[in-house]
């Protein structure tokens, strides 16, 4: 293996100084774990580290010319054919044992990293993006659509509240039905739902399927359409492929809320805003890209936000084109066409208008939406910022637990979940060096770049410092659309750099740990976590749901102020929230249960789940715990049992014990 003299290196080229400094930063950022333990404190500096590593021995390689392995063309004709073979299995799973197990993730793996492998290692003339499209969009039908099948009700917390408020503006007829909640101002989604219901005559659960919970694994293709404006057909898949793969993508085609659809505009937004971006637009295609931008306001207010953001990334791309402190105008025409950049000046101003405008009007928790998050951004300044005042479960030194140690598996579990983000991450960090070098510079590509690491503040730098009032864990959908363009482009940079054998291993190992990473994540198992012990499950039985009529009906769902506070119902977390927020029983709340005590409480109600599955209660200092419980510690045996289906039962004070 040969590389380039000393002469030819040109370390003042912006990719080369990039890469030099990355790997400065991560020397820098290495010791801040001494400091706190948070799961990408101890990661990111490695991986950053790794990326630019691979960069600078992609840059400064002899760029012999190799071929690279390749699939025989009947292996590349089959596994199609075995993909589809395998998602019927999924399916035939899911419905004989009655939900997604750890066989049906485990098969979902295997077909997801044969969907990638069918796009790194096809031949050329095998290579059919069509129909690898098909069956990336097939794929992620199935994953999603086997989950709400076998799921009674609804998979996840906010659903129930926002089906409760669809039925309220079809009983009503009206959107006055809602002119007191957040969502009076941004009503897309419920008026998406109560339409469907009404189109197709169907239950509100069956129109929220077939509106947004079909349009969801849709929308994938408008990654690979965004992709495709910047690279060839088969990077554009890959980057389709690996976003269709993503956890909390996935979350989000389960859990169809409004930042499910909000999500949707998203990617429609960005596909029109690079494509502005790279073609010589016309009316049509602004109008377009104005158009989404619209419905995202008033779709979704955190969705909304992740859009500003990324128009400021788009605005300050332009600045760094037009402006040009760093040469960044002279561009290559044979690697990107030179194109002078995008005015965007009046869309920024216009959707920062718009959105201050309808977030003074909404109404939000006695205030407008807006003056309540400014007021819960400065309490947060106040109260708990602070450099490395991280709020994270994985805090704290195992060490210290002495007889409660967690297990080697407990240990892991944080570093599972984010396997598959670190995965792309590493590969976004190499896209993100490609693309600065001034021959590649172009607004679209800086657009992703600043994009996605604006994004990144928000998702993990400001909760390095204590601050979440952003809402951090619904930004990650979003960011996971930037960095699989440019994930795809940093795998396509080192296919194209690396020697053979180390382009194998890098892809190889991609196309094994990527899938099964995502799926294994705790945001892709939400209805039945692949980790029971460690994760809530946020979907309910039928005897779970039954139980929750069974005791509005014998309680008549009282008003919330018609309860006592000693009158309030107390039981596990996420149970109480499906009896508030289908008003079953409107004052509820989570379970105090002291360690190695018994709850004192009036109203409880027991289910099953909480003695093997993980479940939260509160201790003596009013902190989350997740813990296993008997049933007499929260059913006390002075307490009466006023209701039992045999899996969830509901006690009060006896009254001869009164």
């Amino acid at each position: 293996m040969e590389y380039r003299s000393l002469s030819e290196l040109r370390p003042l080229r912006l990719d080369t100084v990039a890469a030099i400094g990355g790997l400065l930063i991560a020397m820098g950022l290495f010791p801040l774990r001494l400091f706190a333990s948070q799961i990408y404190l101890d990661t990111v500096p490695i991986l950053l580290g790794t990326a630019c590593t691979l960069y600078l021995v992609a840059l400064y390689q002899q760029e012999d010319a190799h071929t690279l392995p390749t699939l025989p063309t009947g292996v590349a004709m089959a596994l199609p054919g075995l993909v589809l073979t395998g998602l019927a299995g999924l399916v035939l799973l899911a419905v004989i044992q009655g939900t997604r197990t750890h066989l049906f993730f485990g098969v979902a793996s295997v077909v997801g990293s044969l969907l990638l492998g069918q796009i790194l290692f096809t031949t050329d003339r095998d290579f059919k993006p069509g129909l690898l499209l098909f069956q990336i969009v097939c794929f992620a039908l199935v994953f999603r659509f086997t989950a709400l099948y076998v799921t009674p009700g609804y998979i996840g917390i906010d659903i129930w509240t926002h089906t409760e408020l669809t039925r309220a503006i079809l009983t009503e007829g009206s959107l006055d039905a809602i002119s007191d909640d957040k969502h009076y101002a941004s009503p897309f989604y419920h008026l998406l739902v109560a339409a469907s219901a009404l189109l197709y005559d169907v239950p509100i659960r069956t129109a929220v399927y077939l509106s947004v919970g079909l349009v969801m694994p849709l929308s994938i293709l408008l990654v690979y359409a965004a992709t495709n404006l910047l690279v060839s057909q088969r990077w554009a898949t890959l980057a389709a492929g690996c976003y269709a793969l993503a956890s909390h993508v996935v979350m989000w085609g389960m859990h169809l809320i409004p930042t499910s659809l909000g999500l949707v505009f998203f990617l429609g937004m960005l596909y029109a805003l690079i494509r502005v971006m790279r073609i010589e637009y016309t009316f049509r295609d602004f109008s377009l890209l104005l158009l989404l931008s619209v419905a995202v306001i008033l779709t979704h207010q955190v969705s909304t936000f992740i859009m500003l953001v990324l128009l400021i990334a788009a605005f300050v791309a332009q600045l760094v084109f037009v402006v040009g402190p760093l040469g960044l105008t002279r561009l290559d025409a044979s690697v990107f066409r030179a194109k002078k950049p995008v005015n965007l000046v009046g869309l920024v101003v216009f959707n920062f208008g718009l959105t201050i405008f309808v977030w003074s009007l909404t109404p939000y928790r006695q205030q407008s939406f807006l003056a309540t998050v400014l007021s819960f951004f400065s309490q947060t300044v106040e109260e708990s910022a602070g450099f490395l005042n991280i709020a994270s479960d994985s805090s704290g030194d195992p060490a210290e637990a002495g007889a409660e140690a967690a297990t080697v598996v407990e240990q892991f579990v944080p570093y599972i979940d984010a396997l598959g983000f670190l995965f792309l991450l590493g590969a976004t960090f190499v896209g993100c060096l490609y693309v600065v070098h001034r021959r590649r510079a172009e607004q679209s590509v800086f657009t992703l770049l600043l994009g996605a690491a604006f994004m990144l503040v928000f998702v993990m730098g400001m909760p390095m410092f204590g601050i979440h009032t952003f809402i951090p864990t619904r930004w990650f959908a979003f960011l996971y659309a930037p960095m699989s363009i440019l994930g795809a482009i940093g795998l396509r940079t080192l296919s194209g750099k690396l020697s053979p054998g180390l382009v194998v291993s890098v892809l190889l190992l991609f196309v094994l740990v990527y899938p099964g990473a995502m799926i294994f994540a705790t945001e892709s198992n939400i209805d039945n976590p692949a980790f029971d012990d460690q994760h809530e499950r946020l979907a309910y039985d039928r005897s779970e749901l039954a139980a929750a009529g069974s005791i509005a009906e014998l309680t008549g769902s009282p008003d919330g102020s018609e309860i006592r506070p000693d009158q309030q119902l107390h039981t596990d977390h996420p149970y109480q929230t499906l009896f508030s927020r289908t008003g079953a029983y409107p004052s509820t709340t989570t379970a105090t249960v002291p360690d190695g005590g018994v709850a004192d409480h009036e109203y409880v109600v027991y289910r099953s789940r909480q003695s093997s599955d993980a479940v939260y209660f509160t201790d003596d200092g009013g902190e989350g715990r997740i813990e296993q419980i008997s049933q007499d510690r929260l059913c006390r045996s002075d307490q009466a049992t006023v209701y039992t289906n045999g899996d969830v039962t509901m006690c009060t004070t006896s009254p001869a014990s009164a």
